[in-house]
């Protein structure tokens, strides 16, 4: 027993760290309670009266709040883009030991990823979920994110210079295409280049002796993880950057910006709603021979798993237990597919790029062709490859394509205080494609 004139010793190290600390909100709930009052805000400063150059200059103070805040993340852009494209690429290698398994696997994932970027872009064509966006709203998005010159012109780009722009994606210099990706003026291979190189860049290294390339490996697997510390670093300030993006579109466009976002996001959900139970209800019962409905039964807590983590990694372990333990498959097997497809096959990811694109594009009147949606489709089949199995991951795809298309990359910015709803949602998408590609791989080895 302690003599109660020894003083109480003082809590030190490991022990300090113990003591219960008051729970801190959520990142999500603290962004989403940023979208709220930014459109709170917004609304009022709207509906004040105030006189037009009074709003103008209140958001000229607020706005570079959020111009930081999208910066920081526009900086991981190329990082993120070589490190994690080459890398899953050259995870690919795996292919020439497993043989069969490796080749259906590739070619589940390209054809599945492609179907659900198809579908997304019938979404929208079907919805059109940014035609409702009046002419004055259109003119104040356009004043808040201006298209680039290069986007006005992209319609004739497109046709007899069709050659040329094929020729352009293999780059001379991988160097000037990344540091000239965003400027418009830049009439080089640009994003589609780089996204090249790191494709050529992945494939050599899963060919090349990996005892050879274990330090090349090494340095972009170390320039990945400071990437997606960077990005966790800059999304600490999403809270406020949401705020102030959502103020300033708000309060020049007023109740409009809530309409067509909210189509958007019916759009994002409808579409990941019919690959889930469509789509892959059709592959499991023609080619894995299973019942669509055991499947989901028995997968149904590995869906509020990926819903709550957000995070197709986070998931793996789970997942691969569900694989061997509910769905009976071969433990070989699911390891393989799931390993790889936590980072390549990401088809809520692809199908939810494709819908943003097309989404952002229309909201700013950038027509694409046939040519460029078709090419939509490949930089999102190609993005969910590289795309990371982390919260967030895949806002770099999402810049990177709107780059590649002429829209104005500052302008994710808009949908930036939603995405963690539709984040939840299509890494359930994507954890159970996974699933779906281990049920077919199995059945069919």
């Amino acid at each position: 027993m302690r003599n109660p004139k020894q003083p109480v010793p003082r809590r030190t190290g490991d022990q300090a760290d113990k003591r219960p600390r008051p729970e801190r909100k959520s990142r999500h709930t603290r962004v989403f309670i940023g979208l709220l009052a930014g459109l709170a805000a917004g609304f009022a400063v709207r509906l004040s009266g105030l006189p037009e150059d009074t709003v103008e200059s209140i958001v000229r103070w607020v706005k570079p709040a959020g111009d930081v805040f999208l910066r920081m993340l526009f900086m991981t852009v190329m990082p993120v883009l070589i490190s994690a494209l080459s890398l899953g690429v050259s995870e690919l290698g795996d292919i020439r030991r497993v043989g069969r398994i490796g080749l259906k696997t590739l070619g589940f994932t390209l054809f599945v990823s492609g179907a659900a970027v198809l579908t997304g872009v019938l979404a929208v064509h079907v919805v059109n979920p940014s035609g409702g966006l009046s002419e004055a709203d259109r003119l104040a998005l356009l004043k808040r994110f201006p298209v680039p010159a290069s986007a006005q012109t992209a319609e004739t780009q497109a046709g007899g210079g069709m050659i040329d722009a094929l020729v352009k994606i293999v780059p001379k210099n991988p160097l000037e295409d990344m540091v000239r990706a965003f400027d418009p003026s830049y009439t080089g291979g640009g994003i589609l280049a780089v996204i090249f190189f790191a494709f050529m860049l992945g494939i050599a290294m899963a060919l090349a002796p990996p005892a050879k390339t274990a330090g090349l490996k090494a340095c972009l697997e170390g320039l990945f993880e400071t990437m997606m510390k960077l990005i966790d670093i800059g999304m600490r300030f999403a809270p406020v950057g949401v705020f102030a993006l959502l103020f300033s579109l708000s309060a020049t466009m007023g109740f409009s910006i809530l309409a067509i976002l909210s189509r958007y996001v019916a759009v994002v959900l409808a579409g990941l709603l019919v690959h889930l139970f469509f789509t892959y209800s059709v592959l499991l019962s023609s080619f894995g021979r299973m019942r669509p409905g055991f499947f989901f039964r028995n997968t149904a807590e590995l869906m509020l798993i990926a819903f709550s983590t957000s995070s197709s990694n986070a998931t793996l372990p789970a997942a691969l237990r569900t694989a061997t333990e509910r769905l009976g498959l071969k433990k070989d097997v699911s390891r393989f597919v799931l390993t790889l497809g936590a980072t390549a096959n990401q088809n809520g990811t692809a199908l939810y790029e494709g819908v943003t694109v097309l989404f952002l594009a229309g909201c700013f009147g950038v027509h694409l062709t046939f040519v460029q949606q078709i090419t939509v489709v490949v930089l999102c089949v190609l993005a969910g490859v590289g795309t990371a199995g982390v919260p967030g991951g895949s806002l770099p795809a999402v810049i990177m394509i709107l780059a590649g298309i002429g829209v104005p990359a500052e302008s994710m910015g808009i949908i930036l205080g939603i995405d963690r709803l539709l984040d939840m949602s299509r890494t359930v998408v994507n954890v159970q494609g996974d699933l779906v590609a281990a049920a077919v791989v199995n059945r069919s080895s």
